[in-house]
């Protein structure tokens, strides 16, 4: 995917065009060198092998990126790259600077503002007006609307209904040998619960699925926002339809919530209401789908571990935590925009140029976590960065915990002989650059009780 390597991390480069030694430069992003010479001790120099290509939204990326990451962690920890859809990207790859680029309010979420921005539809420019992807003061106003329905109490509340579900869904398998994980299990339990909270016609659940996965799955590429078109069009009639239903007929949810705020006209406006309620949709379900499928496989990748939660329930909560660590349901933040020409780890990055920090290469940093690539479900301390940090922080996270917690451990206590009905090459992974997740889990258990 890359049409040049460019390396941004040594203090000590040859000059291009003097021959000579500058300490402590950056090369600039207008210098795109196929390696870097590096002085060794005795003064001479060496060439570091080329970083290889690869798109890093591509299904085949995603069953493994983890070495990928961590050369870039000891090469190019700060690394400009491109997307699929021709746009330079930089990566942050380094717990630390990862933590600073997250809470740093030189860099702003507004991609109005960026050198070049992605192509989008006409008819999609209302939904960048959620609060994902503003800076306040708007983003404090639009997140003080709903925070108070997301705190730990209220989700709290919540824990029978999830548990109710989740011995529902395996209920219905108590006389069959296998299933597809993902579609049978971890998809229903988010989207039912969030279809419930905004007043969604359970019914529709796997509707709003299907419109928001290629959205999701949209950024991997140009084409793929043109395929997107027709289910985010969809999406957006559907919302609207519901929004117009409940201005007639208010009822007991999150829309009815919304819209009368709306109506009241001095704290949301009716893109940014049409905004909300779809980023709470699509937000408020595909990450846990996300955790429930990668921590299951994990698991099943590590029977040790598998053993270890089975016989210490206890371990449910350390063993969520670890499992975001270790097999995140994102793999990198969204998009960031530095307001100004800003420097992480000695590389400077140009104003208005588009940032990631990569969250599954930051939570496998060694230089954080010991032996980060083994997974531990007692691990502590923990202080992974799954949900992001600073005023961006998920606010799903309460509730994509709770349904993560106990689905894992009810299907581990209902599930015996658990095991992956296929081969681990013959998983795939769905396309993608912010999150990563499986598109099937298919497996095999000797019974359900």
């Amino acid at each position: 995917m890359l049409s040049s390597i460019v390396i941004h991390r040594w203090r000590f480069c040859v000059n291009n065009e003097k021959g000579i030694n500058r300490a402590s430069k950056t090369i600039h992003r207008s210098q795109e060198w196929a390696g870097c010479f590096v002085p060794t001790l005795s003064f001479g120099f060496r060439q570091m092998t080329p970083i290889p290509n690869v798109n890093i939204a591509s299904s085949e990326f995603k069953t493994n990126p983890f070495p990928f990451y961590a050369r870039l962690r000891s090469e190019a920890p700060v690394y400009r790259t491109i997307l699929p859809d021709k746009r330079n990207a930089w990566l942050i790859t380094r717990y630390q600077d990862a933590v600073v680029l997250l809470k740093d309010d030189r860099f702003r979420k507004d991609r109005t503002k960026s050198h070049k921005q992605p192509w989008m539809p006409r008819m999609f420019k209302p939904l960048m007006r959620n609060m994902l992807d503003l800076d306040a003061p708007d983003h404090t106003r639009l997140r003080g609307l709903v925070h108070t329905v997301f705190t730990p109490r209220l989700i709290e509340s919540l824990r029978q209904r999830v548990q109710n579900l989740t011995d529902e869904l395996l209920n219905h398998l108590q006389n069959q040998r296998q299933m597809d994980l993902i579609r049978d299990y971890a998809l229903q339990i988010p989207t039912t619960i969030i279809a419930e909270m905004l007043g969604i016609p359970v019914k529709d659940r796997l509707k709003f699925h299907r419109w928001s996965s290629a959205g999701v799955s949209s950024s991997a590429s140009r084409f793929g926002i043109l395929k997107a078109i027709p289910h985010i069009v969809a999406l957006i009639r559907y919302i609207r339809s519901l929004v117009k239903a409940r201005r007639l007929k208010p009822e007991d949810d999150l829309i009815s919530a919304l819209v009368r705020v709306e109506e009241a006209g001095d704290q949301l406006s009716e893109d940014e209401l049409l905004a909300m309620i779809v980023l709470l949709l699509v937000a408020g379900h595909e990450t846990t789908v996300n955790l429930i499928g990668n921590g299951a496989l994990a698991l099943l990748e590590n029977p040790n571990q598998l053993s270890r939660l089975r016989d210490d329930p206890t371990l449910i909560k350390s063993g969520i935590e670890e499992l975001l660590r270790h097999s995140g349901p994102l793999e990198t933040t969204t998009e960031r925009y530095p307001r100004e020409d800003t420097s992480i780890a000695g590389v400077l990055i140009p104003r208005g140029e588009l940032v990631f920090a990569v969250l599954a290469s930051a939570n496998r940093d060694d230089q954080q976590f010991k032996d980060a690539d083994r997974l531990d479900l007692g691990r502590e301390p923990n202080p992974h960065i799954a949900f992001g940090q600073g005023v961006h922080y998920c606010l799903g996270a309460p509730l994509a915990r709770l349904e993560g917690q106990i689905a894992i451990s009810t299907l581990l206590r209902r599930m015996s002989g658990l095991k992956l009905a296929i081969p681990p090459r013959g998983l795939r992974w769905r396309r993608g650059l912010v999150p990563r997740g499986l598109e099937a889990l298919p497996v095999e258990f000797s019974r359900c009780s």
